[in-house]
């Protein structure tokens, strides 16, 4: 597993032992930012379920300003500052050890926002619908923003969500990616 493009290009990052992190596959998110970028001019993004964090690190090293990775493993926080440190810049991220249940709320009662959410799911726990609505209630996402969800292909989707556009939603053999941007 490496970052594909961008200032951190060719870096290879640790993935978390054992079996409890399902990192993306390159190819899979080499395609999820070549539809929501594939490149950007600074922006916040947060990372949820971040595992190695590879895909908050992918953003920043695509452009955006800041990272905020959340995971409530202990394994996976300690791959994801392993791999911060290897971008050498760790000023560019915040790393939380918390469910993301907890970080949700928690910025929803600050004025943190974010241009750009990740979200990447266990497939056994995903609650997608109730996160989507919980980031515009609270505005953990900017109007205009854009949330990235993968899950699993046994998530059946509405044909509308509220407080978003639908823009892009692709099927992979084991994998469906979902790309919402938030209503102004």
């Amino acid at each position: 597993m490496r970052v594909i493009s961008g200032e951190f290009r060719g870096r290879r990052l640790a993935t978390v032992p054992g079996n409890g992190t399902r990192p993306t596959a390159d190819k899979v998110k080499e395609s999820m930012f070549n539809m929501i970028g594939p490149y950007f001019d600074g922006g916040d993004v947060l990372d949820l379920y971040a595992g190695t964090g590879a895909l908050g690190i992918e953003a920043v090293s695509r452009g955006m300003g800041h990272g905020t990775l959340v995971d409530s493993a202990y394994a996976a926080i300690k791959t994801i500052r392993e791999n911060v440190g290897l971008t050498k810049a760790e000023d560019q991220f915040t790393i939380l050890k918390e469910p993301v249940s907890a970080a949700i709320k928690k910025f929803s009662t600050s004025d943190q926002s974010f241009d750009l959410i990740l979200m990447d799911p266990p497939y056994a726990k995903q609650d997608v619908i109730k996160q989507l609505a919980a980031f515009v209630a609270g505005n953990v996402i900017k109007p205009g923003g854009t949330v990235l969800v993968e899950t699993g292909t046994d998530v059946d989707y509405p044909d509308t969500i509220a407080g978003y556009e639908i823009l892009r939603h692709h099927e992979y053999a084991v994998a469906q990616v979902l790309i919402l941007r938030r209503e102004a």
